[in-house]
């Protein structure tokens, strides 16, 4: 089985990308998403944050606005979150490899693949990205986003250019949706035709 991480900074287009993966048979698995999942009402790390951050939660799960606000600004705060967070969503992802281990590959989304080490977890990085004033546009027309709130954000992920670099393949999102399509196609085709190596 071949492991895919699949990243980008925000605003580039992954989640785009990974349905585009999906729709080629190849499984995924969203980090987010199960984030997303375990702060929902009865989710599994809701009684967590609440204990380490009071106030965060209430009948609709963790408030996200409220827990960004808690620690967006404060790194000692951050990695408290994070200390919660990681290991659930590791636990996560080691079951949805267990369970598609008979698959010819599979997708890892990590938004922070690089930032946080788990690019020796994946056989192949995969980059989406598109050019600065794209994202800026596509992030600051999100609902509740500011130039602040996205600055933090950039802040605590690799600049795209690095990530660029680091990369085995980079997909460029800022063209026609035909043409990313396209690209996801070829490189899940040749991951199938000739393995790993031909990106390496």
């Amino acid at each position: 089985m071949i492991i895919i991480g699949l990243t980008g900074s925000i605003g580039m287009g992954k989640s785009t990308v990974g349905s585009m993966f999906v729709a080629q048979g190849v499984p995924l698995f969203d980090a987010d998403a199960e984030v997303h999942v375990m702060q929902a009402p009865g989710g599994l790390l809701v009684g967590a944050i609440e204990g380490a951050f009071p106030g965060t939660t209430n009948a609709n799960g963790v408030d996200r606005t409220a827990l960004g606000n808690r620690v967006l600004d404060d790194p000692v705060a951050m990695a408290r979150l994070e200390a919660i967070v990681h290991p659930a969503v590791a636990a996560a992802r080691r079951d949805f490899l267990e369970r598609n281990a008979e698959r010819d590959m599979v997708v890892l989304d990590i938004p922070l693949l690089f930032e946080k080490g788990g690019v020796a977890e994946v056989d192949l990085v995969v980059v989406v990205s598109a050019p600065e004033p794209e994202q800026r546009r596509r992030v600051l027309s999100r609902p509740g986003m500011s130039e602040e709130k996205f600055e933090n954000i950039l802040a605590l992920q690799l600049p795209d250019a690095e990530k660029r670099r680091m990369a085995d393949v980079v997909i460029d999102t800022s063209g026609p949706i035909e043409a990313t399509q396209e690209a996801v196609n070829r490189l899940v085709g040749c991951l199938r035709d000739h393995g790993v190596r031909y990106y390496r």
